[in-house]
């Protein structure tokens, strides 16, 4: 009988286990995968490029949270001022658009504010996320950019979408802001990322190994069925483990799935419950001076990709000396935008679309070229999620077991609030225990 299990052995499940290590409470990781750490995993190719499961940045401004990641790199790593751009129709448009519009075709610019001054003066609660859109942006910015990037990026339409993930994520400027940043190159910087930190070496899992090596995560062990009345864990290479307790970070879905006598109602809601799939296609050049900038969003559909990163950007050990590289996101979901074709054939239009917007020229030599599947990627806050994950938390919750991290919780979490999720889970599993002697 194993005390407390967490499953999964990403940034949630780290939290997790630092929490009950901290109270010396003894448990066990189980993770599917051949190696730990989850979504925050680093790969090293042959040819000396590092890429992350997709662009993870520390940004927290959490002060216990940003000492901790310091130590665990023995303050090995760099800071940098967050440079973020967009690309729309040839166009490189400082961040956010809303207030960079300087360059724009004036007539669209004229158009952009005229709306955004009428839609100002109007008063209607907006219900979801297109009507939010229009009444903080105008009718013409809305659909000529968020609207079109979400359809790239959550594979949903704004009108099927709440406004429970917002958060700071659009910034609300001051028609004075607008105006100037209509008039001037020369703006703020009011990105809601300013300043960030990366470890100078191996990626962003080094702001998490030496956690990584302080707990006990068992390799290769992926959940087939819950019995949850028995307390027993069966696992797809025919380990079976009792536990007393239960943390997971897994995905809400995954989970559901693996308890064959879950009622109907959570089955379903389990299955309303959407997310979006990402093919990350990563790309070495033998140039240096891809960007100036870390990250850069894509507004149009003709583009496959809707956000670009560039790694040796976030710290120069990510890619041989003299070397550049580029880390594209391609977005698909189970419910709205199905996934086709292989991960040979997006790379493929990766590199062409890099080129035709003359990222990659026509001197450049491709070093590294490849592309991974990460099967959950970012919730949608589709208008379905609020109803459906009430059924599921209130079933788990009636089980006791706690569900931290993005896909425990099913929300919008950044690395940093993941790591607390899975702390708040496990202080949440010490208080049902109780005092210990």
């Amino acid at each position: 009988m194993t005390d407390i299990v967490v499953l999964g052995s990403g940034m949630a499940a780290l939290g997790a286990s630092y929490r009950l290590r901290q109270e010396k409470v003894p448990h066990v990781a189980y993770d599917m995968n051949a190696e730990a750490g989850g979504h925050t995993s680093s790969h090293a190719d042959e040819h000396g490029f590092v890429f992350d499961e997709g662009p993870h940045i520390s940004f927290t401004k959490d002060d216990r949270i940003k000492a901790l990641l310091a130590e665990n790199v023995n303050g090995d790593y760099v800071s940098f001022t967050a440079q973020v751009n967009n690309y729309w129709k040839g166009h490189w448009v400082k961040h956010p658009a809303q207030c960079n519009l300087y360059g724009l075709p004036a007539d669209l610019v004229v158009k952009v504010i005229e709306d955004m001054f009428a839609s100002r003066a109007q008063s209607v609660a907006p219900t979801n996320y297109e009507e939010w859109l229009v009444a903080s942006f105008g009718r013409t910015f809305a659909e000529t950019f968020p609207m079109q990037y979400g359809r790239k990026y959550h594979t949903a339409e704004a009108r099927n979408m709440s406004l429970d993930w917002l958060g700071p994520r659009l910034y609300q400027p001051s028609m004075k802001e607008v105006l100037t940043g209509a008039l001037t190159p020369s703006t703020p910087d009011v990105h809601y990322i300013s300043d960030f930190r990366y470890p100078a070496n191996g990626g962003f899992i080094s702001f998490l190994k030496p956690m990584l090596r302080q707990m006990d995560i068992r390799l290769g062990y992926r959940l087939v069925r819950l019995d949850p009345e028995s307390r027993t864990l069966h696992f797809g290479n025919g380990a079976t483990v009792p536990y007393r307790r239960l943390i997971s970070s897994i995905p809400l879905p995954e989970l559901i799935k693996t308890i064959p006598d879950a009622p109907a109602d959570v089955a379903a809601a389990a299955a309303r419950l959407a997310c979006s799939i990402c093919m990350v296609v990563n790309v070495g050049l033998d140039r240096a001076d891809v960007s100036d900038w870390h990250w850069t969003y894509f507004y149009d559909e003709d583009f496959c990709f809707s956000r670009l990163s560039f790694p040796h950007m976030f710290a120069p050990n990510n890619a041989p000396q003299g070397m550049g590289s580029i880390q594209a996101e391609v977005y698909f979901s189970d419910k709205y935008k199905p996934l086709t074709g292989s991960p040979e054939q997006w790379i493929a239009r990766v590199i062409a679309d890099l080129r035709r917007c003359g990222l990659i020229r026509a001197e450049d030599r491709i070093v590294t070229s490849s592309a991974l599947h990460v099967r959950y990627a970012n919730v949608i806050f589709d208008l379905e999620r609020a109803a459906a994950l009430a059924t599921v938390k209130g079933y788990l919750d009636d089980l006791g077991i706690q569900c931290c991290g993005r896909y425990g919780e099913w929300g919008y979490l950044w690395t940093d609030e993941s790591f607390i999720s899975g702390e708040q889970a496990a202080q949440r599993t010490l208080d049902a225990i109780g005092p210990r002697g």
